[in-house]
């Protein structure tokens, strides 16, 4: 007789990665964060609020992507309307409705800030999973905001990783990545990212709103939201391409 499995239990399966009072290998903590957080393709509605210095910038944005290789934002706010970003095989264009050109962002202008953000091109489009860019080892445990969590640190495979460093802040209960800070190989903190809200999809929780700060910017922090997320549908070839920027 075949073992019946219910809802409920199922659930609590998805929700309990890890074996309760048993330490899991950092291999096995950094494979849950990529299981959850690493798509075959991501469609959204996107809002940007850019706290800066004491002002606030409202942006909004629809967005397309698919593995690490293609995708496509459009920004859908009065004073960005009609700007557009493709990624498509290994180079990022920008079309401005100002100027109706297409200009290529390459080299050094891919670590600049995208649209004032805390946030730089390079940071918005990357979606490769973290086993193949770095080497874990388990750094301990710590409560942050409440909860508790297994830290572990990265190191990167590759010399050309933005960031040589990472460390990462994982509910021991849910899996959820609670907060990123990147880091320079001298040891100097870039960024942080920080959790605000988690959402269900299919089994696994992605983060759909975030807050992030570039530690290089004075008194700056990005929180972006995504909202009506659709994961792991296909998407026309269409949509990325170079005659979708002006159209």
């Amino acid at each position: 007789m075949k073992a019946k499995v219910t809802v409920t239990a199922l659930l609590v399966l998805l929700a309990a990665p890890f074996v309760y009072g048993q330490t899991p290998s950092a291999a096995e903590l950094l494979r849950r964060v990529d299981d959850n957080e690493i798509y075959t393709t991501i469609q959204y509605e996107g809002e940007m609020i850019i706290d800066y210095q004491g002002r606030r910038f409202v942006k909004t944005m629809r967005a397309w992507a698919r593995e690490n290789s293609d995708s496509f934002i459009e920004f859908t706010n009065p004073g960005d309307r009609g700007t557009k970003y493709l990624k498509k095989s290994g180079r990022f264009y920008v079309y401005s409705p100002d100027t109706e050109e297409v200009m290529l962002i390459s080299g050094h202008m891919l670590k600049e800030s995208m649209m004032g953000s805390d946030m730089s091109y390079e940071d918005t489009i990357e979606n490769e999973r973290l086993s193949a860019r770095y080497d874990p080892s388990l750094g301990g445990s710590a409560v942050l905001n409440n909860r508790d969590c297994w830290i572990l640190d990265l190191a990167a495979k590759r010399r050309t990783e933005s960031y040589p460093k990472q460390k990462l802040w994982i509910d021991k209960e849910n899996g959820d990545c609670l907060r990123y800070e990147l880091f320079a190989l001298s040891g100097a903190k870039l960024k942080e990212y920080s959790l605000n809200k988690a959402e269900v999809f299919g089994g696994r929780r992605f983060p759909v709103e975030i807050e992030i700060r570039d530690l290089l910017r004075k008194n700056s922090k990005t929180t972006m939201i995504m909202r009506n997320v659709v994961l792991d549908r296909p998407i026309a070839d269409s949509v990325f391409s170079t005659r979708n920027l002006e159209r």
